[in-house]
């Protein structure tokens, strides 16, 4: 089969990933799943893991397939295998696990002590096949295109993870901004929609992701290149501040708006990431305000995820391209020029 393997890191995108014919993965387990790859998204998290930047953190045995947003069609199954047969159609959680250790007895899918996670430590989707397990494959509802949907595995969960521990201290009449409406924030903005009765203001650099943000249902919205965000915020809040703040940018500029645009108590959620945090102490203390974490979403949050999409209160933005395409679509993305989500279709 086709596959866009990584050899190699590099920061030069346009020659990142090179596309070979290597042996299609076989089941070796009784809870295998072998899926046809329908549509695979393209991710940010892509471009980092070729430039090494999640080398420190996981291990990488190179060479490796990339890609972790995938749905497609299943064509084998393992023995033990019932929740899914051949012909189903699908969508994957990027991370398998085990099922018996602690953090995955508690549900908590992203914790699992023995995971394995495509396209980041074992081989993805930017293949003709991909090999998974009975435990990360969710059945797609009838009419849903896989290609379409693929994005939704990564992106969309763990927008969607954000947004729900940001309703769930959200009343109505509180304030809610989201920073970035590109392939995550655009999605963050519907769930936080769909979800909660905040008013909500959207933050970009590009026109184009705010009219998208004000045609997705939010309130407001700012551009930093012609507006204060600090001054904007203050004044569509009466002063009091975004009582949640959902960043899909994580650069350093955006997390130092964090002090003052956070009302006090409230939460700056960190999605995107490439930037640091710097503020002081005593900023922290005086708004008791909180940075949060947020990594992609657990396997029922995908099929909380997926029940939206059937209920048409998510919408993906995408474009399409051919595998052969992978290195020009991760320089696009390098360049801020895709819109929504790339979704690859070997």
């Amino acid at each position: 089969m086709h596959a866009a393997r990584l050899h190699e890191y590099t920061d030069d995108m346009s020659e990142g990933l090179t596309i070979e014919e290597i042996d299609r993965p076989t089941i070796e387990r009784s809870d295998g799943v072998l899926v046809e790859v329908i549509g695979a998204g393209w991710c940010q998290t892509d471009n980092h893991i070729i430039e090494g930047m999640w080398d420190e953190y996981v291990d990488q045995d190179l060479p490796m397939t990339l890609g972790h947003e995938n749905a497609g069609r299943v064509v084998e199954t393992g023995d033990e295998v019932d929740i899914v047969s051949e012909g189903d159609q699908v969508i994957c959680h990027p991370v398998q696990t085990c099922g018996t250790c602690r953090p995955c007895r508690l549900g908590e899918t992203m914790y699992c002590e023995n995971q394995s996670f495509n396209g980041l430590t074992i081989d993805g989707g930017f293949a003709d096949y991909l090999l998974t397990s009975e435990r990360s494959v969710i059945p797609l509802p009838a009419g849903v295109d896989p290609a379409e949907i693929a994005p939704h595995a990564d992106a969309g969960i763990t927008a969607y993870h954000a947004a729900k521990k940001a309703v769930d201290e959200l009343n109505p009449g509180d304030h809610a901004t989201v920073i970035g409406v590109g392939g995550l924030g655009h999605i963050g903005v519907q769930c936080l929609d769909a979800m909660s009765a905040a008013e909500i203001t959207a933050v970009d650099l590009k026109d184009e992701a705010l009219e998208l943000a004000e045609d997705l249902g939010v309130d407001h919205t700012v551009n930093p290149e012609t507006d204060d965000v600090r001054e904007f915020i203050d004044s569509v809040t009466d002063g009091t501040g975004a009582t949640q703040v959902l960043d899909f940018v994580g650069a350093d500029v955006t997390t130092e708006y964090a002090p003052d645009i956070t009302a006090a108590g409230g939460d700056h959620h960190i999605i995107g990431y490439g930037g640091h945090i710097h503020e002081p102490a005593q900023a922290l203390v005086n708004g008791e305000f909180s940075y949060v974490g947020n990594i992609v979403g657990q396997f029922s949050e995908l099929q909380e995820l997926v029940a939206l999409v059937e209920q048409d209160e998510v919408d993906l933005h995408t474009s399409y391209y051919d595998l052969d395409d992978v290195n020009a679509v991760a320089e696009k993305l390098e360049h801020g020029e895709i819109e929504g989500r790339a979704v690859i279709r070997p």
